[in-house]
């Protein structure tokens, strides 16, 4: 009896629970998504931003809903909007912010060997369920990401953009939302560093072409193909960012 009754006061306080619970506009979701590229260090303070288009673009949102949104980081003084000239980061003071489950800064305090030994056995399982999972909506997103890249073969900060979006939408396809956090916050490790990588001559096109290997095996729902195609652009990743890493100790030690 003590049981039930505890059911029951449990069920009856559902709804209020439920009434706690608020549903964050696509403004907001995008107003998000454009702190946590500042955070991660995709965008720097002085980075012009995209066009309200291509932002459009990459995020499958209205132009309004983009130019909402950086209006709101407009108001908390993270970017700074001018007429005339390109909307620009004003300020990297974004305060206490998780993208999956950890900081950036949680993140980046773990060595280079470390996080991609576990990024390479936590994106296999998860990139392998999104080949099973993904959905025609998903498909579309990545095969308009693709177009976007193309435009961006010179401009490594929004192929880091467009790059960011189309990892996250297939890692969104797996099952396990615990493991997708996981696998968010070691995407975003040494962001810094990644923006010297891509920066190289070609570095750009053969992520691109590893880009298209990825959505070819997953539009064949190929699980072993896709999981491949990953383990192949992540150990170039690895590779690149490593030896920026070094240069860059080098350098500090030779100062």
């Amino acid at each position: 009896m003590i049981q039930t009754s505890q059911r029951r006061i449990a069920l009856a306080q559902v709804p209020n629970v439920r009434l706690g619970v608020v549903k964050r506009t696509v403004k907001e979701m995008i107003s998000d998504k454009l702190i946590s590229l500042i955070a991660s260090g995709v965008l720097r303070v002085g980075d012009e931003l995209p066009s309200e288009r291509e932002f459009a673009t990459i995020f499958s949102v209205s132009r309004e809903t983009v130019r909402g949104a950086i209006q709101t980081l407009a108001a908390r003084r993270l970017v700074e909007v001018s007429h005339g000239a390109r909307t620009r980061v004003a300020s990297a003071n974004v305060g206490p912010l998780t993208i999956g489950i950890s900081s950036p800064s949680a993140i980046n305090s773990y060595d280079i060997d470390s996080v991609h030994g576990a990024r390479v056995l936590i994106e296999r399982v998860v990139v392998a369920e999104a080949a099973e999972r993904i959905d025609a909506d998903a498909l579309q997103r990545l095969r308009t990401s693709l177009a976007a890249q193309r435009e961006t073969m010179n401009d490594p900060v929004r192929f880091l953009i467009c790059d960011r979006e189309f990892h996250f939408t297939i890692y969104r396809c797996s099952a396990n939302p615990l493991l997708t956090d996981f696998v968010i916050d070691l995407y975003t490790y040494m962001m810094e560093h990644r923006r010297a990588a891509v920066s190289q001559p070609g570095a750009i096109r053969r992520s691109y072409r590893d880009h298209l290997a990825i959505v070819d095996a997953l539009q064949a729902r190929d699980s072993a193909a896709v999981v491949k195609a990953f383990d192949r652009h992540i150990d170039r990743i690895y590779t690149t960012t490593r030896s920026i890493i070094e240069e860059r100790e080098q350098k500090g030690g030779n100062a």
